[in-house]
């Protein structure tokens, strides 16, 4: 499991420089992101025109220097206002650490400066939210290019992005379960084959994909053939449980403040009491609250256990997405109650978060999977079965 941690030294501080690109930018953008299910270009431009896409790329190449915890933060700034925002630069961030790790310098320098968007593909038709079993095939052609077959189910930024981290069967069978590849957006035999209109992250652009005869050098592999699996696992993989989970946490954080505003400016003109003064309705708020801050002591522990290096910083990152996973549903659920009819109205945001919120527990891995993963550890059991490696 590799990781950086974050040198003060190397960036301006992200959070003053994400501040004005959320409030004249992603804020007031968020509601129509929303309504019309667009791609938040406008948004990400800003964030990259602001250095933070390449946050987490290395100094070496021009990059903000900055590890895990910086970044998650940005996340959960970037959730508390536009989930679908949030997910796409998730993504992002998530592919540039293995390309951090195994991509060509030309692509990590165009990271760094903010010129180029990067996302996963993994999870595909044939093994769905099994994104360690993938089924698209890698075939060597006789020119130093590889012929890549796949149908891609769901792809955040499909379209969008600039290159695909792309996950296939190996090259040779016996070489492992999978292979990694960086495919560019403008490769010959790539299509975006279906649209997308989900319940929430309405404008992260997460659509199928297909590659038909789509050919690559056979430099554009990414790690060694059939290591993949071990690249995903062990790059991949904290970033992206560790972010989802602030993703989670940006959602159910502000769930919360919006419930505490709406209950204690609203009165009955009845009686002059507001909301507030009721106490059943502090108490569900407070146990909100600690629901919340409860998963954000967890979620730094779990950068902690990274940065450290702790015995348990893996069981803390699968536990950590699957934590956040239940405590924003129930969170956004339980603000939403509180709220009453005016929840259900688009203006308070309180619906938006709570539609968002839904995909945490379906996102590959799911929460059941990470549950298995837990209590394999937890027994003993190797991660994943030898058939599946």
């Amino acid at each position: 499991m590799t990781t950086s941690v974050d040198n003060a030294q190397t960036a301006t501080d992200p959070i003053e420089t994400l501040g004005p690109v959320i409030d004249d930018v992603i804020r007031p953008q968020a509601p129509i992101v929303d309504r019309d299910g667009t791609f938040p270009r406008p948004g990400v431009d800003a964030l990259a025109a602001a250095g933070l896409l390449g946050l987490a790329s290395s100094t070496e190449v021009g990059g903000g220097g900055h590890g895990m915890r910086a970044v998650a933060t940005v996340i959960e700034r970037l959730a508390a206002e536009c989930g679908s925002t949030a997910m796409v630069v998730l993504m992002h961030y998530a592919a540039t650490a293995v390309i951090e790790a195994h991509g060509p310098r030309d692509v990590r320098a165009a990271i760094a400066t903010g010129d180029h968007l990067t996302t996963l593909a993994f999870s595909e038709y044939g093994s769905r939210s099994h994104f360690w079993s993938p089924t698209g095939s890698a075939t060597p052609a006789d020119d130093d290019t590889v012929r890549l077959d796949a149908r891609k189910s769901w792809v955040t930024s499909a379209g969008e992005a600039n290159s695909y981290v792309w996950s296939s069967l190996p090259l040779h069978r016996d070489a492992g379960p999978m292979t990694l590849w960086l495919v560019p957006a403008d490769s010959a035999g790539l299509r975006v084959t279906g649209d997308f209109d989900g319940l929430g992250l309405r404008g992260n652009g997460s659509r199928p994909m297909t590659a038909d005869g789509l050919r690559v050098p056979s430099a554009a592999r990414m790690a060694a053939d059939g290591a993949g699996l071990d690249t995903a696992l062990g790059a991949v993989l904290p970033w992206f449980l560790v972010l989802n989970a602030a993703f989670c946490l940006g959602l159910a954080d502000s769930a919360v403040a919006e419930a505490g505003r709406h209950l204690t400016r609203t009165t009955l003109t009845h009686t002059g009491a507001a909301l507030r003064d009721a106490p059943v309705t502090r108490r569900d708020l407070a146990r909100l609250m600690i629901r919340t801050d409860a998963l954000r002591a967890f979620l730094g522990d779990t950068l902690t256990a990274l940065e450290t290096g702790r015995d348990d910083a893996m069981l803390r990152v699968l536990q950590v997405k699957a934590l956040a996973g239940e405590t924003v549903a129930d969170v956004t659920d339980g603000a939403m109650q509180l709220c009453g009819g005016s929840a259900f109205r688009r203006e308070l945001g309180l619906e938006r978060r709570f539609r968002d919120a839904r995909a945490a527990r379906v996102m590959a891995p799911t929460t059941d999977a990470l549950h298995d993963f837990v209590g394999r550890l937890a027994t003993g059991l190797p991660l994943l079965d030898e058939a599946n490696r």
